[in-house]
């Protein structure tokens, strides 16, 4: 079980693209608490935030819109074309995350939780694997993952190939993860590997809570 409370977190992460939301749904589906890490990371940077203030003193003030609330285009556009600024945001942004994070595993734990799943993009860079039990990774091939995110948030194949030169290989997370779900057939095959996971998680810590 994990350091930071008695509930077994697993933690999910993967390629971006890859289905991780799909995979994530049938987890909760499966009796899984769920913390999502992309949630936190914009609700720390609300209007008015200390967080958003941080990355203001940072970044300036072109990143906001006219009301004030943050252009987090504009700020994807800046960081993801400069590594050493993205890792100013991670710097700023990882401790508020992850402070989030715990408070929410502690909270399901006192509520008397059994497994709560972490799904978090950034969950190597973040360090937030530190305190998961085990890791479950998703992948997929690049010309699936770039027609979902192309689709999904909009955005050019140049700034997709630029997002994905930001991250992990496939390898990563394959030598880093106790589970792979390999998303590279229909939607349907992806539900069945997900449950099918779930379930040897679950089967996993009912044994170790049996010895």
């Amino acid at each position: 079980m994990s350091e930071a409370a008695d509930i077994a977190v697993i933690g999910l992460t993967g390629q971006s693209g890859a289905g991780k939301t799909t995979v994530c749904r049938v987890f909760e589906d499966n009796g899984f608490a769920i913390i999502n890490a992309d949630l936190i990371a914009r609700k720390i940077m609300d209007k008015g935030t200390p967080c958003l203030e941080e990355v203001s003193e940072c970044f300036g003030k072109d990143i906001f819109n006219g009301d004030g609330s943050l252009n987090r285009q504009k700020l994807a556009d800046i960081v993801f074309n400069d590594a050493e600024k993205l890792s100013q945001l991670n710097a700023i942004t990882y401790p508020y995350i992850t402070s989030e994070i715990l408070n929410m595993i502690n909270k399901y734990n006192c509520e008397g939780k059994k497994y709560v799943l972490l799904d978090a993009p950034t969950l190597f860079e973040s360090r937030a694997d530190d305190f998961c039990d085990l890791i479950i990774s998703v992948t997929a091939p690049e010309k699936i993952r770039t027609e979902r995110i192309a689709e999904r948030d909009g955005i050019t194949a140049e700034q997709i190939k630029k997002r994905f030169s930001s991250q992990h290989t496939e390898s990563f997370f394959i030598n880093h993860s106790d589970f792979i779900i390999k998303n590279n057939k229909s939607i349907d095959k992806l539900i069945e590997k997900a449950k099918e996971v779930a379930e040897k998680v679950k089967e996993y810590y009912n044994a170790e809570e049996a010895r």
